[in-house]
């Protein structure tokens, strides 16, 4: 079996407008796989690290933690903990995940908002750290929703077969891990299964790609739909979800390992406390999260044997290659 290379993936990027999209990629029996890029912008190499700041804290967003609308809210949120802290916040923008954990290993950056297959992944690679994590509509779980056309005749995950279909970041759970994994279930693979897969790096744009008839399904963050569904539906009220994973560990706050302990329990405390507050208050609420709290590494078991299940499966397929 030829299961999905996420980080390969990584090296096709195509930055396409709206308006000129098209869907590019090498083909290999009309079956391919290529990133594409929803916003009309010209291509950027990463970012240079910049030096810290003395008595500075860097703080990284990941750019599928929230959709655009509510990136202002992560930006309002960064200044109250700099207010709390009484230092200077520094906000780190990356556009996957794969540079937002190495950020986080090399102590680029002190804490992030990251999803649960990244943290997966970071803790078991260099001891990323969970600091706390949110609490969304009342749970301490998301879900992988599959999204189709409302109006269009595809009503299973299964008649998506030969269809195209959007990936969001190699990295996410949500947004790759877990289409994958419901293939390799079904003893196939997104190369195999799909006509085209794309990277859109973001849910939003996933959702809007398919709203918009650009592409015919995608994997989305449920907390992303939701609240786009909530706040603004002009995209998500034109898709339909035929498909709900099983819950899973919430995108979580961390930090990395060396961080020193008496500040990484003050902001600890900072996340734990914020909703007692007034406007620690009105910013979650515009962020669409009730509360942070505490949590354990054992509320990502579930993203961990995913992944294992599925590298050990791709193992088994090269030994029998």
């Amino acid at each position: 079996m030829y299961l999905f290379s996420f980080h390969k993936k990584l090296q096709f990027i195509g930055i396409l407008s709206l308006l000129l999209l098209t869907i590019l990629g090498c083909n290999n029996n009309n079956r391919s796989s290529t990133k594409i890029n929803l916003e009309n912008r010209e291509p950027v190499q990463p970012a240079a690290r910049e030096p810290q700041r003395e008595n500075s804290l860097r703080i990284a967003v990941g750019g599928m933690v929230t959709p655009n609308a509510g990136f202002g809210y992560y930006r309002q949120f960064l200044d109250y903990i700099g207010m709390k802290l009484g230092t200077h916040v520094e906000f780190v923008d990356r556009e996957n995940y794969a540079e937002i954990n190495d950020l986080v290993k090399t102590g680029d950056v002190d804490l992030a908002f990251v999803c649960g297959g990244p943290y997966v992944e970071g803790h078991d690679e260099f001891g990323m750290e969970l600091l706390a994590a949110p609490q969304a509509y009342g749970e301490r779980v998301y879900y992988s929703y599959i999204i189709v056309l409302r109006d269009g005749p595809i009503k299973s995950f299964e008649d998506l077969r030969g269809k195209t279909f959007a990936f969001t970041d190699p990295l996410s759970n949500s947004g790759t891990l877990v289409p994958t994994y419901l293939l390799a279930r079904m003893h196939e693979s997104p190369e195999t299964f799909f006509k085209k897969v794309i990277f859109t790096q973001s849910h939003d744009k996933s959702i809007r790609a398919v709203a918009q008839g650009i592409i015919d399904g995608a994997a989305v963050d449920s907390l992303i739909w939701e609240y786009l569904n909530r706040t603004n539906p002009v995209f998500t009220s034109k898709t339909k979800i035929i498909k709900k994973s099983p819950p899973y560990g919430i995108p979580p706050v961390v930090v990395r390992r060396d961080l020193k302990p008496k500040l990484k329990e003050t902001l600890r405390r900072i996340f734990l406390t914020a909703h007692q507050d007034v406007q620690g208050r009105e910013i979650l609420k515009g962020m669409m999260i009730d509360r942070f709290t505490p949590i354990d590494d054992s509320a990502y078991d579930s993203i961990r044997q995913m992944k294992k299940w599925i590298d050990e499966q791709k193992a088994q397929g090269k030994r029998n290659e």
